[in-house]
């Protein structure tokens, strides 16, 4: 049995509220003026709301929220909330701890006896609303279901909730979050007139089993979670808001890896033949900050998979993040707002922080008569595009080197130094080791490209003019990390008669072992790791331990210098990947020294912290 959404809903509370308005509301918190205007800049939101009158007041409850939303769905259907059977509502923060927010929801909007279900969680908990509902319906058990994503967050980030030094951790989410609510209705048949949307399939993924906590409350720190540390065994609530554990809290160290975990989780369901991007008219996608909109489509333009940004639909900007509620009140504006047509595929795509999680909802435009348009059944029944893509080694290559960085990413939160600097906490001693480390193995670098330049027949002289091009420009970098490393305090004979780690000394060996032979074409997997490194990462690091620990731009020449010319070094890499030199076996040995590459990097930088 099919399933679709044939009515979508949302509520607001209240009027928009500009930037210069956020204050007004939440007060003046220990937070710096400066950061406000960076988170701000950062995250692209313009307009939000919240629950609260001026005076800091909370106006309404998250079940109220939830509610309005559903009526306004059923008043779009011409439905009463009699006529539901199954009710199922996801939220990040309910109004009370028990019972669950399901019930307080169908005690505020009656209707009579139904199926409930409370999705606890962040924003996937939304679509995880959903996919209950949608197997409901599919099921038959129910005609009528109604899923919801509601938030009421703004109470939580008022300034007396922010007396003690809360950490950037927590303050720097004043500025990302705010409040509303969106339902959509689910029924086995479209709707006699207008537009419905069938759910061709809905897919969600956690990957707490490889990740840490990164978003949470309750709890000092997710690193103590232990029996006797939550909230819940403070001997009163005061002590618990006087250590910091009522607030909401993001562990900005690792939240980068959401981004490729999300593309990674959608790289897998393109080569499962479930994704068409080529067949894809809409993506809505939730992501909090405007910030992670250019990783995103860096990682799929990468990986050959790139769903033109015109396609692209989301009111971040205008609605603000709403967590659970954000991709229910994208739908209904994009819905009733006329944005989509009959025989249209949509796809929606919300990543989840909390503890690692991706969700994606496929979707097709149907009228009133849907057997005009393709049974879903045939999206799921494709051949693996993972096989079908053996024909073109290119785009298999870069597909798998996709998952590869992912699996990078994955590694490098994990690492110590590298947490430091995400969260803000890294030291000048940080700082220095970090440079000192790097140099060994930055100093050999033109002298494997060299080599492999060296290895390469006549056949591939052009490939070996790239290599020999690039050996030269990075033959000094090392005096660049001299020169940091003397310009924060350290002395130039020790970094100069600095040693390699055990990382370094692995990741050289393989170098110019890999560098020797004949034709050594894999290595392009290597320059893929380090050159995606200066592209991707460079430049963050530079930004951050500037800001951290007030650096100048004489002591951050080395990073600075690498995040803009490895932009240029990788868009000429992709060239070559993307180029008739690419056999099937010689993507396989690029992708294999790509993945050795990246775990020997990961280890030179795990190292840092054993100096």
């Amino acid at each position: 049995m099919n399933a679709y959404v044939t009515s979508a809903g949302a509520y607001l509370p209240g009027d928009p509220i500009g930037n210069d308005e956020i204050e007004a509301y939440l007060g003046t918190s220990t937070g710096s003026k400066r950061l406000a205007r960076r988170m701000l800049e950062a995250n692209g939101i313009e307009k939000r709301h919240y629950a609260l009158n001026r005076a800091g007041e909370t106006t309404m409850l998250n079940e109220e929220l939830a509610e309005r939303a559903v009526r306004d769905a059923l008043d779009n259907r011409g439905y009463r909330p009699e006529d539901v059977g199954m009710l199922a509502v996801g939220t990040t923060q309910p109004d009370l701890p028990v019972p669950g927010f399901a019930s307080m929801v169908h005690g505020r909007l009656g209707g009579g006896p139904m199926e409930i279900l409370s999705a606890g969680g962040v924003c996937c908990s939304g679509v995880a609303a959903l996919r209950a509902v949608e197997a409901s319906v599919r099921l038959g058990r129910h005609e009528v279901a109604v899923s919801v994503g509601s938030e009421l967050v703004s109470r939580t980030l008022r300034a007396e909730r922010f007396d003690v030094e809360a950490g950037f951790d927590a303050e720097f989410l004043r500025w990302m979050l705010s409040d509303g609510a969106g339902a959509v209705i689910v029924e086995p048949e479209p709707r006699s007139e207008g537009m419905s949307l069938r759910i061709d399939w809905s897919y969600l993924v956690s990957h707490a089993d490889r990740l840490p906590v990164c978003m949470y409350a309750g709890v000092a720190s997710p690193d103590s979670v232990a029996p006797g540390t939550t909230w819940q065994d403070s001997p009163d609530p005061g002590e618990a808001h006087r250590a910091g554990m009522l607030n909401l809290r993001q562990d900005t160290g690792i939240l980068n890896n959401i981004v490729a975990l999300g593309v990674s989780e959608y790289v897998g369901l393109v080569r499962g033949g479930h994704i068409e991007p080529d067949e894809i008219d809409h993506l809505l996608v939730h992501y909090s900050s405007e910030y992670f909109r250019s990783d995103i489509v860096r990682l799929m333009s990468e990986a050959g998979l790139m769903i033109p940004e015109d396609k692209w639909f989301t009111n971040l900007r205008t609605k603000g993040n709403t967590g659970a509620a954000s991709i229910y009140i994208m739908l209904e504006e994009a819905l009733n707002g006329g944005r989509f047509s009959p025989g249209e595929r949509i796809l929606l795509m919300v990543p989840e922080s909390g503890r690692f999680s991706v969700s994606f909802v496929h979707l097709t435009c149907v009228s009133a008569r849907p057997t005009e348009f393709a049974d879903p059944g045939t999206i799921l029944e494709k051949k693996d595009r993972h096989d079908a893509l053996r024909g073109d080694a290119s785009d298999w290559l870069l597909e798998e080197l996709a998952f590869v960085w992912s699996e990078f990413e994955t590694e490098l939160a994990r690492v110590p130094i590298v947490r430091r600097i995400e969260s803000r906490e890294a030291s000048l001693q940080d700082y220095r080791r970090l440079l000192c480390n790097l140099r060994q193995q930055v100093k050999e670098g033109a002298r494997w490209i060299t080599r492999a330049a060296s290895s390469l027949t006549s056949e591939h002289a052009d490939l070996r003019a790239e290599f020999i091009e690039h050996a030269a420009e990075e033959q000094l970098d090392f005096r660049m990390l001299d020169d940091d490393y003397v310009a924060v305090g350290g002395r130039r004979e020790e970094i100069v008669e600095g040693t390699k780690n055990a990382g370094s000394e692995g990741l050289s060996a393989f170098m110019f072992n890999q560098a020797s032979r004949d034709n050594p074409l894999d290595l392009l997997g290597a320059m893929y790791v380090i050159e995606g490194l200066g592209a991707n990462k460079a430049t963050r690091w530079m930004e951050l331990l500037r800001d951290q620990l007030d650096l100048e731009p004489d002591q951050v020449s080395f990073l600075t210098y690498h995040g803009g010319a490895d932009e240029e070094h990788t868009e000429k890499m992709f060239e070559i990947l993307r180029s008739d030199l690419i056999t099937h076996d010689v993507a396989e040995s690029i992708v294999h020294t790509a993945r050795v590459v990246s775990r020997l990097y990961a280890l030179q930088l795990e190292e840092v912290d054993r100096g």
